[in-house]
C-alpha cells in the first residue's frame, strides 16, 4: 500500500501517543456487551417472566431507568463517582460533556494514594465514562425487579435519578473512584457489592415502602412467556463477558481470566440449582435455572478476575445453594422476608449472591492476580497467607454499603411519598398495563374489537368460514391421535 494516511497512519490527532487501540476498542465492546444486558437483556426477562397483564410495565420501567440514567450520568453523576476527591465518600460534582474533558486520556485522579498509583486507562475518558454509565443503568434496572407489579410509575420516574445521584455514586466512589474503601483495601473487581449487593438490598428496602402487590397477584404470578424470559436471560449471561472482562480498563490477562471464570461459575450454579430442585421438587424448573444461572454470574462478580477457576467452580456451588436455601427454605421462616413482597426475589439472587461472593473473594483471592489487577498493594486472600483480616474488611465493606442503601432509600421513597403516591390503586392494581398505560402486551384481535366466536375461535371455524360442530372437532382430533377440548373464551 503506497500511503500511509487515514486512520492507519502513525500520528493522528484522534491517536494520541497514549492511546491502546485494543484496549479502547474492547472497553467499548465491554461497555456495548454490557449495554445489551439491559436493553434488550434485562427488558425482555422482565416483560416475559411477570404476569401477562405486567408485561408492558415491567419492561417500560427497566427501558426508562436505562434512559433516565444516562442523561444524570453525563450530567453530574460520573465525575460524582469518579472524579476529584470531596469526601471520603463521595467525588466533586462535574459535567462530563465537554470535548475537552472526554478526549483526553482516561483518570481516576483520587485512587492515587501514598504507595498506590493513579488509574490512568490507555484510552480517552469519554469511554471511560460511557463504560461505567452502563454499570450504573443496570443496577437501577436490576432494583425495579424488587417493585414490579403495583410501584406508581411516577414515583419511579422521580426515584431513578435521585437514587443514582444518592446512592449508587456514593458506593462506586468508595470502593472503585477511590474513597475510602478503595484504599482500605475492600476487594470488589466489578459490582458485587457496588451493583448487586447495592440493587438487592436497596430494592428491598423499595419493596417494604412501596407495599406488596395484590393478594391474587402474590399468589399467582406465572410467567407470560417462559421462552423469551430464557432469551433475556442468555442475553444477561453472554453480556457478563463484558461485565467482568471489561473490569480491568484493558484487554489483559486478568479479563481473560475473568471471562472464563464468569462462564464456569454460571453453569456450576445453573447445575447446583437444578439438581437441588430435581431432588427437593421432583422436578426441574426453567425459573429455578434461570435464578441459579443469575446467582453464578452475582457470586462470581466480587473476585472474577482474582481467583483461579477451580475457585471459580467453588463459588459457582455455593452461588447455587446458599441463595436456594434462603430463597426456598429461609424466605418461608422469616416474617419479615414474607411481608416484603420482593417480585423477583432481587434480595436473594443479588444482594445474598453478592455477599457471599465478597466474602468467598476474601478467602481465595490470589496474590499473583491480585497483584496484576490491584492497584492497592499487599492483598491477597485467607487462603493465601492474607488471614481473616482480608475477611473483616470485605464484610465492613459490605456493611457500609447495607447500611448506606437502606438510609438513603427510605429517605428518597419517603420524600417521593410526599408528592406522589408509591403504589397504584387496588382498581389499577387489578387491571394492570392497560391502567398504566392504556397499552397491553399482546393484542390478540384488531383494535376495537371485542370476542366474536364466529370470527376469533378458530377451533370452531370450518375451512370454508363457517361453523364447525363440536363433535366435528373431535373427530378430526381423533382422527390425528388426540383428544380435543374446546375453551370457550
Amino acid at each position: 500500500m503506497a500511503a500511509s494516511g487515514g486512520a492507519y497512519a502513525a500520528q493522528l490527532p484522534a491517536v494520541p501517543e497514549w492511546l491502546n487501540k485494543g484496549d479502547n476498542a474492547w472497553q467499548l465492546t465491554a461497555a456495548t456487551l454490557v449495554g445489551i444486558q439491559s436493553m434488550p437483556g434485562l427488558v425482555v426477562l422482565y416483560g416475559s417472566i411477570v404476569k401477562k397483564k405486567w408485561a408492558v410495565n415491567s419492561a417500560f420501567m427497566a427501558l426508562y431507568a436505562y434512559a433516565s440514567s444516562l442523561l444524570v450520568w453525563v450530567l453530574v453523576g460520573f465525575r460524582m463517582a469518579f472524579g476529584e476527591r470531596l469526601l471520603p465518600f463521595w467525588g466533586k460534582a462535574g459535567v462530563a460533556l465537554s470535548q475537552e474533558y472526554l478526549v483526553r486520556r482516561a483518570s481516576l485522579s483520587a485512587t492515587a494514594h501514598g504507595a498506590t498509583a493513579k488509574t490512568e486507562p490507555f484510552y480517552p475518558e469519554a469511554t471511560l465514562v460511557m463504560f461505567q454509565f452502563e454499570f450504573a443503568a443496570i443496577t437501577l434496572v436490576l432494583l425495579a425487579g424488587s417493585v414490579l407489579g403495583r410501584m406508581n410509575i411516577k414515583a419511579w420516574m422521580a426515584f431513578t435519578p435521585l437514587w443514582l445521584l444518592l446512592s449508587y455514586t456514593v458506593g462506586a466512589f468508595s470502593l472503585w473512584g477511590g474513597g475510602f474503601l478503595y484504599h482500605w483495601g475492600v476487594i470488589d473487581y466489578s459490582g458485587g457489592y457496588v451493583i448487586h449487593l447495592s440493587s438487592g438490598v436497596a430494592g428491598f428496602t423499595a419493596a417494604y415502602w412501596v407495599g406488596p402487590r395484590l393478594k391474587s397477584d402474590r399468589e399467582r404470578f406465572v410467567p407470560n412467556n417462559i421462552l423469551l424470559m430464557i432469551a433475556g436471560g442468555g442475553l444477561l449471561w453472554m453480556g457478563w463477558a463484558g461485565f467482568n472482562g471489561g473490569a480491568p480498563y484493558a484487554a489483559n490477562i486478568a479479563a481473560s481470566v475473568a471471562v472464563l471464570n464468569t462462564n464456569v461459575s454460571a453453569a456450576t450454579s445453573l447445575l447446583t440449582w437444578t439438581c437441588l430442585d430435581v431432588i427437593f421438587f421432583g422436578k426441574p424448573s426453567v425459573i429455578g435455572a434461570v435464578q441459579g444461572m443469575m446467582t453464578g454470574l452475582v457470586c462470581i462478580t466480587p473476585g472474577a478476575g482474582l481467583v483461579q477457576t477451580w475457585a471459580a467452580v467453588i463459588m459457582g456451588a455455593f452461588a447455587g445453594s446458599v441463595p436456594w436455601f434462603t430463597m426456598m427454605i429461609l424466605h418461608k421462616k422469616s416474617a419479615l422476608l414474607m411481608r416484603v413482597d420482593d417480585t423477583l426475589a432481587v434480595f436473594h439472587t443479588h444482594a445474598v449472591a453478592g455477599l457471599l461472593g465478597g466474602v468467598l473473594t476474601g478467602l481465595l483471592a490470589t496474590p499473583r492476580l491480585l497483584e496484576i489487577e490491584s492497584p492497592v498493594p499487599g492483598l491477597r486472600g485467607a487462603f493465601y497467607g492474607g488471614g481473616i483480616r482480608q475477611v473483616g474488611k470485605q464484610l465492613a465493606g459490605a456493611a457500609f454499603v447495607v447500611a448506606w442503601n437502606v438510609v438513603v432509600t427510605s429517605l428518597i421513597l419517603l420524600a417521593i411519598g410526599l408528592v406522589v403516591p408509591l403504589r397504584m390503586p387496588d382498581e389499577q392494581l387489578m387491571i394492570g398495563d392497560d391502567a398504566a398505560h392504556g397499552e397491553e402486551a399482546y393484542a390478540l384481535w384488531g383494535d376495537g374489537e371485542k370476542f366474536d366466536a364466529a370470527r376469533h375461535d378458530a377451533s370452531r371455524v370450518g375451512a370454508g368460514g363457517g361453523m364447525e360442530r363440536e363433535g366435528s372437532v373431535e373427530q378430526r382430533l381423533s382422527g390425528m391421535g388426540a383428544r380435543g377440548v374446546t375453551i370457550q373464551l
